[in-house]
């Protein structure tokens, strides 16, 4: 068995893949016992620690098993946590098709019918989402769950602003499964965050009154995860 040299950067994650990467790959087999601490930490030019780490996170998986005594066995040579991903990633999809086509329709109207006051509720809630963002631009890990609310409050905002109280109440009662995919997308590392500029793109259309460009920011702004969800669900990925 070869495993090739692990960088510098992230050791336990970059262990972790290639150890789950072996494991895919058939080096070894169900019930197989895993090499050492002391020889994965040489293969891989790491420290044991990292190994153990590592080795951790994959039983914690329930790839591998740890038996007093004995070693280290394979228990599945799949991730369930990747199985599990790609479901809520499908679950992703099935909202972000239901959301362009409500919130499009809802930025359309937005832009002809928008009081000022639904003006300054979007941007009370972009500016609440941003207090929450850290100096790299990403969600916050620890309160995804505040920063998902934020989000929500945003769109259903733009909806509201459409003064259709079908679409305002069609969309609270979906709002409870946009926020949850929503917390589930804003913590998946694979899933790209949103460029804040294409929030206030879209403010900026609906207050310019073209319900062209309105739609079209609507748009724009959900196809980014869209093509993301798409890529990643994609047979092969």
């Amino acid at each position: 068995m070869t495993l090739r040299a692990a960088g510098r950067q992230s050791l336990v994650d970059t262990v972790v893949e290639q150890l789950r990467a072996q494991l895919a790959g058939g080096e070894w087999q169900v019930g197989d016992r895993v090499p050492t601490e002391h020889a994965l930490a040489e293969q891989l030019q790491v420290g044991r620690n990292t190994v153990r780490e590592a080795v951790r996170v994959l039983v914690h998986a329930g790839m591998l098993q740890s038996r007093q005594g004995e070693g280290t066995f394979v228990v599945s040579t799949t991730d369930p946590a990747a199985v599990l991903r790609g479901i809520q990633r499908a679950g992703i999809r099935d909202v972000l098709e239901l959301r362009i086509a409500l919130e499009a329709e809802g930025a359309r109207l937005a832009a002809l019918r928008h009081q000022p006051a639904d003006l300054e509720r979007m941007l009370g809630a972009l500016a609440a989402q941003a207090e929450l963002v850290g100096a790299q631009g990403q969600p916050p890990y620890d309160n995804l769950e505040l920063y998902a609310d934020h989000d929500v409050e945003f769109h259903t905002a733009v909806v509201d602003a459409a003064h259709n109280s079908a679409l305002s109440a069609t969309y609270g009662w979906f709002s409870s499964s946009v926020r949850e995919a929503l917390v589930t997308a804003h913590g998946d590392q694979d899933m790209p965050h949103i460029d804040p500029v294409d929030h206030q793109a879209l403010v900026d259309a609906i207050a310019s009154g073209d319900p062209d460009a309105a739609e079209g920011a609507a748009r724009a702004l959900l196809d980014v995860p869209k093509r993301a969800v798409d890529a990643l669900l994609a047979p092969g990925a």
